[in-house]
């Protein structure tokens, strides 16, 4: 590894050696990046490095709110604002329980190159709160989000920060937020994305995180001679993104053998039943178990990580980061599967990763393949500042063709930087990096 990335690596997990997810995002962005450093000694002249792994702004604030019973509850809110290079920050508002300082900056350093590879003006950064909506009332979701928003309102606008949703965070707490915000501001302006259609939101926008991921995948495995048509494919998770991306894969020919949630997975080899499961989960907020009582053949097992053990050709983690570790991987390779596209973010391991690459699967990182969702956060951005609604079937366009440029520069990265031309984790890292050191550059030391 180029002797400065080292030095300035090896100084962050001394500084964050407490933060263990940000530690492995960083690690394996900077391991990637590093080829650049050789070819651009002016980088490290400038301290490049130094100044893009930190944080611009790290904002933390108590969020006090009154539950159903009149107890006064306090969790604690975040706003990570790492890098605005190339635009106002741009990342979503994650809610739950696991949230914390740690996995806040992996998910801002992650999302820094990801909007970059978007090729759209949007800089990175992440939030969120410990806060967790599940069993929480209307009543109470409302309170917590209007307090969130109370503290957080003075630290973003349009042209500053414009939050999103994420994990826990969907169309009624952006509603809530978005109304708290108007109503201390006394502006109506595109602040935060996924709003409702009704006021401001983008068509497209629910299914594009999923849709972006298999437009990345179906480009990914085609430059390689290879389809999705007649695959068989294991979606984890059973949220907006798996949801979304079983409905694309399947239009594309895939067949979707198996789904997930946080307690388990259901088998069906006939082929997943996407209607029951968005009755189960975006109707009823159901557990994904109830999918076997009400499809004959189907099977639900407890335990959400064996969902790897059934042979595919495809495999897409929608769930969440770390789902999917070595040993999950070398049963993936085992059974024969040549394809992986992260949903999530960072959903697989470092040692996983390693895996996919040693053993030459096709390996779709999440940075790259699922920036859709944050594309087309920006293309609502742009709708909202030009004061117009695009239709569902021109927004659905313009993602096709951000995430077909996505993989374009990757896989020119790759042939360029990396130790093989199929390397997209190395293409997406400086590919997405290069874009924002140049900006950076650009405007001096700040």
């Amino acid at each position: 590894m180029n002797a400065y990335v080292s030095k300035v690596l090896e100084g962050l997990k001394a500084r964050n050696a407490h933060e263990s997810e940000y530690i492995q995002a960083a690690t394996e962005i900077m391991e990637s990046i590093a080829p650049v450093f050789d070819k651009h000694p002016e980088y490290e002249k400038a301290g490049l490095l130094d100044r893009f792994v930190e944080p611009e702004r790290v904002i933390m604030f108590r969020v006090p709110w009154v539950d159903r019973d009149g107890n006064i509850k306090v969790n604690r809110g975040y706003r990570v604002q790492y890098n605005s290079a190339i635009g106002p920050y741009k990342g979503g508002i994650r809610l739950h329980p696991s949230v914390n300082l740690s996995i806040l900056k992996f998910l801002g350093f992650e999302q820094v190159l990801k909007n970059s590879l978007t090729g759209l003006p949007i800089g990175g950064g992440k939030g969120g709160s410990d806060f967790d909506p599940k069993g929480k009332t209307d009543a109470e979701i409302m309170a917590f989000c209007q307090s969130f928003i109370t503290e957080l309102y003075r630290h973003i606008g349009a042209d500053v920060d414009v939050p999103a949703g994420d994990i826990g965070t969907g169309a009624r707490e952006i509603g809530y937020m978005y109304g708290q915000y108007k109503r201390i501001t006394g502006v109506y302006e595109g602040v935060l994305t996924g709003k409702g259609l009704t006021y401001g939101g983008s068509l497209g926008r629910k299914q594009a995180t999923g849709y972006g991921l298999c437009y990345f995948v179906k480009n990914m495995v085609e430059a390689n001679g290879k389809s999705v048509e007649g695959k068989t494919i294991l979606v984890s998770g059973s949220g907006n993104v798996a949801i979304y991306a079983c409905e694309k894969i399947t239009e594309m020919g895939g067949k979707v053998v198996a789904m997930s949630d946080s307690n388990g997975y259901i088998y069906d080899a006939e082929g997943i039943k996407l209607d029951v499961v968005k009755q189960i989960k975006e109707v009823e907020r159901g557990r994904i178990k109830e999918y076997a009582e009400r499809v004959p053949g189907s099977v639900y097992t407890e335990g959400c990580k064996g969902i790897w053990t059934i042979p595919c050709d495809i495999a897409l983690p929608c769930a969440t980061q770390n789902e999917l570790d070595g040993d999950a991987a070398k049963t993936l390779v085992a059974n024969g599967c040549f394809a992986v596209g992260e949903g999530a973010n960072m959903p697989s391991t470092l040692e996983a990763t390693e895996v996919f690459l040693k053993n030459d699967v096709l390996f779709a990182p999440g940075k790259a393949a699922n920036a859709g969702g944050v594309a087309t956060s920006a293309l609502e951005m742009s709708q909202n500042s030009m004061r117009l609604s695009w239709s569902f079937e021109e927004v659905d366009e313009k993602l096709k063709g951000i995430m077909k440029g996505i993989f374009t520069k990757c896989a020119e990265a790759a042939a360029e930087y990396g130790d093989k031309p199929t390397n997209y984790v190395i293409g997406a890292n400086i590919a997405g990096f290069l874009k924002v050191a140049d900006a950076m550059m650009a405007q001096g030391c700040v």
